[in-house]
């Protein structure tokens, strides 16, 4: 029996929807306003440092930005970084490490990969190209992934299926193509040749894409670009692999 459809929501749009109250940050390079969940926070640690702090946990004063890597490293050469969180933070005497942009990166990656590990062990993700090839034609598949190196003939088989299960023919939609290969994804999965995975739950699905989104917007990973370096290995299909073949390879506000 196929399940009803559910399209992919964040939580944030999820929670406006229900009339619950969505916390909004702003900015310190653009002064835009966007719900926290799409924004990273910068946390002032009890040396003076300023680190990236991803789940916004961090104790102490912290300022907030919503924007992609080149921008804000552009920004902290400038100096437009140091002084929007010398105002954010009421604060002027901080340090800003100079590879900042990276440690976010790192720590953006890391919560994806993890958020995806507890979605595994919880059952709420599946992997391998006949396991969500039968899933997605049930309609029980609510966000496809893809490692970077999965072969193009593998994605577009698995998002036709997707299509077919959701009465979504001709829509064009397609799975999110990770910024990691497979080797990556298999070693943060535990599993073997983790090429193809699906998310067979509404609610993990918009905790995965809450992560994914930012990761993808702060690295500036597009479709286009892994379409391009989609099969950086030289490999014609993925199928082989994944199926056990030897792997290849509120006010807004400024800060709190």
């Amino acid at each position: 029996m196929r399940t009803p459809r559910n399209d992919q929501l964040s939580e944030t749009d999820r929670a406006k929807g229900r009339g619950h109250h969505v916390p909004e940050r702003r900015c310190v390079i653009t002064g835009e306003v966007s719900p926290a969940e799409r924004l990273v926070r910068l946390a002032l640690g009890p040396d003076g440092q300023i680190a990236p702090d991803v789940h916004a946990k961090a104790p102490g004063r912290g300022a907030w930005i919503g924007i992609d890597r080149p921008t804000l490293e552009a920004a902290q050469a400038k100096g437009k970084l140091k002084g929007g969180l010398a105002r954010a933070l009421h604060e002027g005497q901080f340090t800003i490490p100079d590879d900042l942009g990276a440690r976010i990166e790192t720590q953006l990656a890391r919560a994806t990969l993890d958020r995806l590990g507890l979605e595994a062990r919880s059952g709420t993700l599946i992997s391998g190209s006949d396991k969500i090839e039968q899933a997605a034609r049930r309609g029980q598949v609510r966000l496809l992934l893809h490692a970077s190196d999965a072969g193009e003939d593998g994605r577009k088989k698995l998002a036709q299926a997707w299509r077919v299960g959701e009465d979504d023919e001709g829509s064009g939609r397609e799975g999110h193509v990770l910024p990691v290969d497979r080797n990556a994804l298999s070693m943060a999965l535990g599993r073997e040749n983790a090429v193809h995975l699906a998310l067979t739950d509404a609610r993990a699905a918009a905790r995965v894409l809450a992560h994914l989104s930012r990761w993808q917007f702060f690295t500036g990973w597009s479709r286009d670009a892994a379409n391009r370096d989609s099969d950086p290995l030289g490999l014609s299909s993925d199928d082989g692999a994944e199926n056990g073949a030897a792997p290849q390879g509120t006010a807004a506000s400024d800060a709190f």
